[in-house]
């Protein structure tokens, strides 16, 4: 079952693919702002977040390709945080996927424009699905809550004030929840909305959601300590060296790995209820095993 999943995840990951390598290929280019736009948007990943969007659409009924500019969106704002993070005022790091980061290429100046300009094609993408108006609607007050003070950009404050001092495992969790789980949660959210789901279907996935975010977090820190640049590459060890605070200085590797087999245990059993989990289900276990 496995090796299917992985080949329905392969195909959610081709559609993605293409859809971003079209985006911004009418444009005008007005500089290098688009090359430098494109270099991280088509840079590879895993693209977790669309996948999840396009993978709850068709979970809770919907029309995946309806459902695709509102994947596509979430990873534009996915990938504008990463260029944003990267900066020599935030994070400071020079490779993100095994390559130089936005800023080492184009420099600073065009990577803040770069992640600007995607934030804002994200929302663009929203409108841009074939669905009703009102669901459209729904999506842009998700995602942009998602993404803002409330959610992504307050868990990066958060983050960036923390730097230097302990936090409590409470500090801890609730900006991580908003840095990383808020956009995780609003990805699936998103793929409920395009299929028109209901409130508890919602419900359902958003605890999901949540649960899958905290846990990715939680081994994303693991990682930083037990893999290699090779393996992520990114920079390991440079939690540490920036004096963030992580689980692994709150709980340690053993209680880490401990939280991740209870968090992945709740984002399975948030799944009852609907008649084709399996894939949710396979994607929270081995999203909890991943090496890189």
């Amino acid at each position: 079952m496995g090796n299917a999943f992985t080949d329905r995840m392969a195909r959610d990951q081709a559609l993605i693919e293409d859809y971003l390598a079209r985006a911004f290929a009418s444009e005008a280019r007005h500089a290098d702002l688009q090359e430098a736009m494109e270099y991280s948007l088509l840079a590879g990943g895993k693209r977790i977040r669309p996948v999840l969007t396009l993978e709850t659409c068709r979970l809770c009924g919907g029309d995946v390709q309806a459902a695709l500019p509102f994947a596509c969106g979430v990873e534009m704002v996915h990938t504008y945080s990463l260029i944003h993070d990267d900066l020599p005022a935030m994070d400071n790091d020079d490779l993100r996927r095994g390559r130089p980061t936005n800023h080492i290429v184009y420099g600073e100046a065009t990577a803040i424009l770069a992640g600007d300009a995607l934030l804002t094609a994200a929302f663009e993408q929203l409108t841009k699905a074939n669905l009703s108006a009102d669901r459209v609607v729904e999506a842009v007050g998700c995602l942009s809550h998602a993404a803002g003070s409330a959610g992504m950009v307050g868990g990066q404050a958060l983050d960036m004030a923390g730097e230097g001092r302990a936090l409590d495992r409470e500090e801890l969790e609730l900006l991580q929840s908003l840095k990383t789980g808020a956009l995780i949660s609003a990805a699936a959210e998103l793929g409920c909305i395009a299929a028109g789901g209901t409130p508890e279907q919602r419900g359902r996935v958003r605890a999901y959601a949540q649960a899958l975010g905290r846990a990715f977090q939680v081994r994303d820190d693991m990682l930083d300590v037990i893999s290699s640049q090779a393996e992520l590459g990114k920079p390991v060890g440079s939690d540490q060296t920036n004096e963030k605070n992580t689980f692994v200085t709150t709980l340690g590797l053993e209680g880490c790995a401990t939280l991740v087999e209870e968090l992945t245990r709740q984002a399975v059993e948030a799944m009852d209820g609907f008649a084709q989990p399996e894939f949710h289900v396979w994607l929270a276990r081995s999203l909890a095993q991943r090496t890189k």
